[in-house]
């Protein structure tokens, strides 16, 4: 199975209800309560994440097998746990940039919101 999750779009300008991911530094939003499902990702400056995932639009799909997804692509960043049940990567297919997602409970995968953030 894949099916789409979301669009990720960059941002330096703070959102409502973001979520923090330490593995990577970044704020995201929920793109569940965003019209067009847009996630918006904001980066620290001393992320980790460089490239193409730092610096392009992503497009995420939710998927059964991480692995069976990500097939030869080329993996930008990943596989990572950015919550304790979900698993993702991303990766270059095409000149364009895809988020796998693998949920081991199903369902939505954002965590929080409304956190103290900066």
């Amino acid at each position: 199975m894949r099916e789409f999750d979301h669009v990720g779009i960059v941002t330096d300008e703070k959102q409502v209800e973001e979520m923090y991911v330490p593995a990577t530094k970044v704020w995201v939003t929920n793109p569940a309560t965003h019209p067009y499902k847009i996630e918006y990702l904001r980066f620290e400056p001393d992320t980790p994440v460089t490239g193409p995932v730092r610096n392009l639009p992503h497009i995420a799909f939710r998927v059964d097998n991480l692995e069976e997804a990500m097939g030869n692509s080329e993996i930008l960043l990943g596989p990572f746990n950015p919550t304790e049940t979900l698993r993702v990567v991303f990766v270059l297919q095409d000149g364009a940039v895809f988020e796998f997602m693998e949920n081991a409970e199903g369902g939505m995968w954002f965590r929080g919101g409304d956190q103290s953030n900066s």
